[in-house]
């Protein structure tokens, strides 16, 4: 891990998720729930994204990523974590907690991009700004 006066500890986890625009409330209602569950299983932070500014670009872009649809909008979230072990464990208590039993997607989980990250800049207001 690259680490430094910019960096913190912790743990990212990164997703770009369509959605059809017709379903945006039933998006939130999904991701306030899904918030909740991993906020109980270690998550320090949740923040859910609904596109607003996002361009076409010339080789790649947000569309392409997820094949969006002309109806859909990319969505990005992220989830931070205190660290990859807390993040591994957390992900296992929320797969396996009650809470996620018969939830149905609103948006199609076979295209949506997620990932793991380790943090390597981390510039706060306040942080030598």
């Amino acid at each position: 891990m690259v680490s430094g006066e910019l960096a913190t500890p912790g743990y990212i986890d990164g997703c770009l998720t369509p959605v059809a625009a017709a379903d945006r409330d039933a998006y939130l209602a999904f991701a306030a729930r899904s918030a909740q569950l991993f906020r109980d299983h270690g998550a320090l932070r949740v923040v859910e994204g609904w596109g607003d500014d996002v361009p076409a670009g010339t080789h790649t872009d947000y569309a392409r990523a997820v094949a969006l649809q002309p109806d859909e909008v990319a969505c990005y979230s992220w989830i931070e974590w205190p660290s990859k072990d807390a993040r591994d464990a957390g992900w296992q208590a929320v797969m396996a907690d009650p809470r996620m039993a018969g939830r149905d997607m609103p948006f199609d989980g076979k295209r949506m991009v997620y990932g793991g990250f380790v943090p390597i800049v981390d510039r706060r207001m306040g942080a030598g700004a």
